[in-house]
């Protein structure tokens, strides 16, 4: 237990490390006067959305909370576990809740900053983008560390709970992050896309006028869009994320330290988180030594990562040879294959999704033949990734859970130690989190930065670089979502794993009798699930049905809230002939609040079902079939429906961010037809290349990210709520 106190120290240190860098970014040169105008009407528009929307979504959440409490309370007879589940769940929603919104607040001015640096020199638009985007992903790493570690320690220590029961308790704190998680994504995902997807068509399509054009009514509301879906949506993602899966990991902990009497096993994933934050720091301080004026910006946040990385094994190394002993190595190696993994899909979407690759060049292509054949090319490269997104998971799973299996603990089955391997994996994978969500969010400020600059109608040469960079934000974008998927499926694994346990351990409470030892069930038992059963199998199809219904009710969203934003720019342009002259000013105000009212309306049905359709299936099944039919069927939900929704957001997400970038590829002039003529804007393959990005729009920026979010409120919400669904 010696490194535990690294877990405030850490969380604190990443405190004061976002507050510097928010500092050095809000200390620097903010622009023109023009470029503060348009850059204040972004901030004015971003935070109105937001506080409308943790409005709507806190008043979800209080009610939520109450529910969970009183269901909680009466299954497990126990009012006041009840309670502390329903504190549990509202403690994560407020952390989840803090970490976007402040995020998005720097975010939110970074891009003002990074535009006026870009009249200096790359080097300091990349430090400033990057910075303003690590403020977010330090506060979300902190906030997290320092919340399941802090409910931790009051539900122990204050209250006095036996040490083995606390992991259970708090699940309630990861559901609460899931359960905001998924309506911010949402609600911002809806947001972004619809707006960009009403600015594109009117105004690049219809108008022919340039992407950012003031003239456009729909601008500020996209530009608007970026942030609050890719920063604010983003950060609640990974910081339910890590939430969830670090109390999965704790709760697999507890199987092994009930046989070891060693609190080591729980209090891992904590501790090596806490090394990942001092890694990252270091890591991203390297950037400015990578970057150059004459160097591909990429490049430079690559090698931020590989620093990360290489202080991250080395923690690892570290933290796993004195808190597990004798038995460190096959743990370490478990973290490394985590690590590994973390990397190689940080490698598989830049070659699905970056221009210098051939599935992004193979739509630019297609685009020449027009919008359909780009759309079908577009199509075929997502379902193509899908195969090695799968081969990657499938082996790091087994290559984790074998590794975990060679392991030998006094009294601890095989399988507990080679779950728990799978468990030391994912936390392997998550070292690197701020740094991937510095990268992520980096993509919103590059984009607002390059729309800032058009607007305000700065010089060629900012121009230039802002171009340069926002084509690396949709990239770093594009990466992040990649790894997103894949820690989410390493975690469903996890949290799956998880389930099982909770249900043993109420197994126990009850005093129910294990068929394969003929003991009171232990958490060092076997439970398997089987699929032949017809309510397993049943559950199965419900989760699948899930995936696409959700991704429907999403997708379907942007469609009926762009087409207001269209209606809207259009009527602009028809009443007002003078914007197209320049002599009028649009009304970017009505457009950023028919976006936002529609947003938030949108947003409630598929978080509803979401929520819903797990306690639905549960409730049925156990009440009607009886017997274990009530958890059995929704561990069937829970395990094929994540799978299907990792596979459907792999999908969703490559093939979005492929069809951007062939956009991009086109625009930057390297497209040529037969005879060497260069088709960038304004060509019939740019128009159709405009098309297929307007498709992939809604895929991968709000059906794709939200599924991360679904995949893991299945877990977080049977967690909390599996005493219901036993009989």
């Amino acid at each position: 237990m010696a490194l535990v106190p690294i877990i405030p120290i850490a969380g604190i240190i990443a405190i004061l490390f976002a507050v510097y860098l928010a500092r050095d970014v809000l200390g620097r040169d903010t622009g023109t006067p023009k470029m503060q105008e348009i850059a204040e009407m972004i901030f004015e528009g971003a935070m109105a959305f937001l506080k409308r929307q943790y409005k709507t979504i806190g008043l979800f959440s209080i009610i939520t909370a109450v529910v969970i409490s009183l269901i909680v309370g009466v299954f497990d007879n126990s009012p006041q576990i009840g309670v502390l589940t329903g504190v549990a769940f509202l403690v994560g929603a407020v952390c989840s809740a803090v970490a976007g919104y402040i995020g998005m607040y720097i975010s939110v001015r970074s891009n003002l900053r990074t535009a006026a640096a870009a009249q200096q020199s790359l080097k300091a638009a990349i430090e400033t983008s990057l910075r303003g985007g690590a403020v977010s992903g330090f506060l979300v790493v902190a906030l997290s560390l320092l919340g399941v570690s802090g409910i931790f320690w009051a539900y122990q220590t204050l209250l006095a709970y036996p040490l083995e029961k606390v992991p259970f308790l708090i699940v309630g704190f990861g559901f609460g992050a899931s359960f905001v998680a998924l309506f911010a994504q949402l609600g911002g995902g809806i947001y972004t896309k619809a707006a960009d997807v009403g600015a594109d068509l009117v105004g690049k399509v219809e108008a022919g006028i340039p992407e950012d054009d003031p003239r456009n009514a729909a601008v500020v509301a996209d530009l608007v869009g970026d942030n609050v879906g890719d920063c604010a949506g983003r950060g609640a993602d990974l910081f339910e994320s890590m939430s969830a899966e670090n109390i999965g990991a704790m709760i697999l902990g507890v199987a092994i330290y009930k046989a070891t009497n060693q609190a080591e096993w729980i209090m891992f994933p904590l501790v090596l988180r806490s090394f990942g934050i001092i890694a990252t720091i270091f890591g991203l301080l390297s950037v400015s030594l990578f970057a150059g004026e004459k160097k591909d910006p990429m490049s430079a946040l690559n090698a931020g990562y590989y620093v990360t990385t290489a202080l991250s094994i080395a923690g690892l190394a570290f933290v796993t040879f004195v808190m597990m002993g004798a038995n460190w190595f096959p743990f370490f190696l478990c973290g490394i294959i985590g690590i590994a993994t973390g990397l190689a899909f940080v490698f598989i979407t830049q070659y699905y999704t970056a221009g210098g690759w051939r599935p992004v060049q193979e739509i630019a292509q297609a685009s020449k033949t027009g919008p359909a054949t780009n759309i079908i090319i577009g199509t075929a490269v997502g379902l193509e990734t899908t195969a090695v997104t799968a081969i990657t998971i499938g082996i790091a799973l087994v290559g984790a859970y074998s590794v975990g299996s060679t392991v030998s603990l006094p009294g601890v089955p095989v399988h507990a130690a080679a779950i728990f391997g799978t468990a030391v994996a994912t936390m392997g994978m998550l070292m690197s989190a701020a740094y991937i969500l510095a990268m992520d969010t980096f993509g919103p400020i590059t984009d607002n930065a390059g729309g800032i600059p058009e607007m305000a109608g700065a010089s060629e040469s900012a121009r230039h670089i802002t171009d340069s960079l926002d084509a690396v934000g949709n990239t770093t974008k594009a990466l992040t979502k990649g790894y997103a998927v894949g820690s989410a499926a390493l975690a469903a694994f996890l949290l799956f794993s998880a389930y099982l346990d909770k249900v043993k351990e109420r197994f126990h409470d009850i005093g129910r009798i294990d068929p394969g030892t003929g003991k009171v069930f232990e958490l060092s038992g076997n439970l398997p699930i089987d699929l032949s059963k017809v309510e397993v199998f049943v559950g199965a199809l419900m989760g699948v049905m899930l995936v696409f219904l959700f991704s429907s009710l999403a997708i379907r969203a942007v469609g009926k809230t762009a087409g207001e934003i269209i209606e809207e720019v259009r009527r602009q342009f028809r009443e007002h002939p003078g914007i197209m002259l320049g002599t009028e000013r649009p009304d970017y105000g009505r457009a950023v609040d028919i976006t936002t009212s529609a947003a938030l309306r949108e947003m409630v049905a598929p978080g509803v079902l979401a929520v819903g359709l797990p306690l639905v299936v549960g409730l049925v099944f156990r009440f009607t079939r009886g017997g274990d039919a009530g958890w059995e069927s929704v561990a069937g939900l829970v395990m094929v429906g994540t799978i299907a929704g990792v596979i459907l957001a792999t999908f969703l997400n490559n093939s979005g961010g492929a069809w951007d970038n062939a956009k991009k590829f086109i625009e930057s002039g390297q497209l040529k037809d037969a005879d060497g003529t260069v088709l960038g804007k304004g060509s019939f393959a740019h128009a159709a290349a405009v098309v297929g990005d307007t498709v992939g729009d809604p895929f991968k920026d709000t059906a794709g990210p939200s599924l991360h979010v679904l995949v893991k409120l299945l877990s977080t919400i049977t967690l909390v709520l599996a005493p219901v669904f036993i009989g």
